[in-house]
């Protein structure tokens, strides 16, 4: 048994910025990662956007994640590397398996998830057709092409508007491949407009909206597939069905937090997000468990990661050293019209000031931003323009808070 103050699970963006915010505190720190080096997702990622809000320059993925290994190795972090965790307790009792220290369990003061997300599958979708070589999920793909070197498909269809479909359909143009069309479910897309802009239009991609992949056909590969607009209910009108060829489909349908570990541990789950319901500290409804990053939700820019992943190291680092101290009553934070959920979906009114993040349900023009708390308001602001695609931000102030807090827009 092997006692730190903070373990952090995942050594990606949000692991990484954890752990060295909890070494700066004075924590002794371990790092728990299953891949074969740090950086996680982002060592796949090569296309340039990352950084402009936390470094101020745009950078690739590689070089976002290198800025954070560079700042680890210089650190007093111990990392483990090729670790996988195989389970969690409310008691911070975390047992691993690695080729470095092979089966071991420590007590930690403080955990900190940070294991991201993993994609939607075609049995998540329950795809139609015959199983045929040629799908794949767009970060599969992805993989394979900027890591790997192979070229998943020459004609290409991409279900769904997810950042990484989009993005993929960028690349796959660079790569010679031809990509016929996008296909989303929704009457909007899931991604950055900036990524539509950028990744599309600016390649002549055209995207086909409330519209969705009815059956894939071929075999031993698919050699094409259909699809179909949908109705209000989201139901294929499979009397309007049209066939294209390609060899090749990458889904983009959504991205799941990382939280198997959470199973069998007494961690509120939001069934909105799928991650832990937590306080402006990140904390869990297990006292010493903190959650950051796409495991707690799935984040636009990782520029956010890594500040809310500060925020829980530093956090963790403070518990673990200083332990639990008595707090106000948490009061709770609730989705009102328009918004599909806000975090954190708890509030302490002895914090001076909240920031508070969350997604609208649908684009929303000129509307306004509200934030009640007992019949009182704490922030009021108008927008242009908000979209599922795009994670909103408002900072508001905290004295005087008596009461359970509502975000909500005024259309």
């Amino acid at each position: 048994m092997t006692d730190y103050d903070v373990v952090v699970i995942g050594g990606g963006p949000a692991g990484m910025a954890a752990a060295l915010a909890a070494e700066a505190e004075g924590a002794k720190v371990l790092v728990l990662e299953r891949d074969t080096r740090l950086g996680g997702i982002l060592n796949q990622c090569i296309h340039a956007g990352f950084g402009l809000h936390y470094f101020g320059e745009e950078l690739t993925g590689p070089e976002y994640a290198a800025r954070f290994a560079e700042r680890v190795r210089k650190s007093s972090v111990e990392v483990c590397l090729e670790a996988m965790v195989l389970s969690l307790t409310d008691g911070r009792e975390v047992a691993f398996l690695s080729p470095e220290r092979g089966l071991s369990r420590i007590k930690a003061g403080a955990v900190v998830l940070a294991m991201g997300c993993r994609e939607r599958t075609a049995g998540a979708i329950n795809l139609p057709g015959s199983r045929p070589a040629g799908v794949y999920t767009a970060g599969a793909a992805q993989r394979l092409c900027n890591i790997e070197g192979q070229l998943v498909g020459r004609r290409v269809v991409i279900l769904g508007s997810g950042d990484i479909g989009l993005i993929m359909a960028r690349r796959m143009t660079l790569e010679g491949a031809k990509v016929e069309r996008v296909i989303e479910l929704m009457p909007y897309s899931s991604g950055l407009k900036r990524n539509i802009v950028q990744c599309l239009e600016d390649f002549g991609i055209p995207i086909n909206y409330a519209h969705t992949v009815t059956r894939v056909v071929g075999e031993p590969r698919m050699t094409g597939l259909y699809y179909a607009p949908v109705d209000e209910n989201r139901r294929p009108v499979t009397a309007e069905e049209k066939f294209i060829e390609c060899d090749c489909l990458l889904l983009s349908v959504g991205l799941i937090p990382e939280n198997d570990l959470l199973v069998g541990t007494a961690v509120e789950r939001d069934p909105v997000t799928s991650g832990a319901v937590v306080d402006e500290r990140r904390m869990t409804s297990v006292p010493g468990i903190f959650s950051c990053g796409n495991v707690l939700h799935v984040h636009d820019l990782v520029d956010n990661v890594s500040r809310e992943a500060e925020t829980a190291g530093r956090c963790a680092a403070r518990y673990a050293l200083a332990g639990e101290k008595a707090v106000t009553p948490a009061f709770k934070v609730t989705a009102g019209s328009g918004v599909r959920y806000a975090l954190p979906q708890l509030l302490h009114a002895s914090e001076d000031k909240a920031e508070l993040f969350f997604r609208v349900d649908n684009i929303y023009r000129s509307c306004r931003i509200v934030v009640e708390s007992g019949g009182k308001t704490l922030y009021s602001g108008r927008r242009m323009v908000v979209a599922p695609g795009e994670m909103e931000k408002v900072v508001f102030p905290l004295a005087g808070l008596s009461a359970p807090v509502t975000v909500r827009l005024e259309i």
